[in-house]
């Protein structure tokens, strides 16, 4: 019998505090959001120090240590996402909503800076969050109340809100383009037949000839090389934090077999996929 989520979430809301003890986990936890409503203090991870106020998002992986140095009376809530969470809790879902879930935490993953707050680029993102987190409080919490569907929609809008803030990019001019198409890509990495040149350009109503030199003068990146370069960083996610088969994990990033994803793996990591998934078991 598969695991419920309940079994394969932690979820902690510290009300006016003013101690916590040092947060050291062991690898069961897969990754943590720490959603601090109010108070101030400083927050280390991994030795680094950052400031922390009210309505700060933080974001933490696997191996991630950190601690709170209370200043004023503290209210925070901390959703830990254990390691079987992926690898049990999903086991009996169908394979699209399973990738939903991996879209909105792969994306989080790389993030380009984790040891700092989630800047919020949309103003309605701080109110909703707020919303959210006392849902998912209350349905946990309370006995009554916990509903598994009810839980599992509202992780996956908080995932999903991350997610969208996570991937925002710094445009040069004022059109939102640039994001849209970033957007676009990210959320149809499963699906290849959707980020062909002609595909995009139909999706963007720009020129097929143009819209890889668009992309390039934009990002500092060709198009197709992004792509590619973002389905490898997925790959190595999956290779690092998951238990899916290398064969899995090309079929389901849209390369032609699991040699396919290989060849290109060491193309551009230098290392083969069954000598990074050794090189973690030897260093684990």
């Amino acid at each position: 019998m598969a695991r419920t989520i309940f079994e394969n979430i932690v979820i902690q809301r510290f009300e006016e505090a003013t101690l916590l003890a040092f947060c050291q986990y062991t690898p069961i936890r897969f990754f943590e959001i720490l959603y601090i409503e109010k108070g101030s203090g400083t927050i280390i991870i991994n030795n680094h120090r950052v400031k922390y106020s009210g309505n700060q998002l933080f974001v933490l992986i696997p191996n991630d240590q950190y601690s709170l140095e209370i200043e004023t009376p503290t209210t925070i809530t901390a959703i830990k996402f254990l390691y079987s969470f992926f690898n049990n809790a999903l086991i009996d879902e169908n394979l699209s909503e399973r990738k939903e879930w991996f879209k909105r935490i792969e994306t989080i993953f790389h993030s380009a800076d984790r040891t700092s707050h989630l800047n919020l680029q949309f103003k309605t993102d701080e109110s909703s969050l707020h919303a959210l987190f006392t849902v998912l409080c209350n349905e946990y919490n309370e006995e009554n109340l916990k509903n598994e569907i009810v839980l599992k929609s509202t992780l996956l809008t908080i995932l999903h809100i991350i997610s969208r803030n996570v991937n925002y990019v710094s445009s040069k001019t004022s059109s939102s383009k640039i994001q849209d198409i970033i957007n676009y890509i990210h959320y149809n990495i499963h699906h290849s037949e959707k980020l062909t040149t002609t595909e995009l350009a139909n999706q963007f109503h720009i020129s097929e000839n143009y819209i890889s030199q668009y992309f390039k003068s934009k990002m500092n990146i060709g198009l197709k090389k992004y792509i590619l370069n973002y389905k490898l960083k997925l790959a190595e996610t999956r290779l690092k934090y998951t238990d899916s088969t290398i064969t899995e994990i090309a079929q389901e990033l849209g390369f032609t077999d699991s040699s396919h994803l290989d060849k290109t793996f060491l193309a551009y990591k230098g290392i083969t996929t069954k000598a990074y998934q050794n090189s973690l078991k030897t260093t684990s």
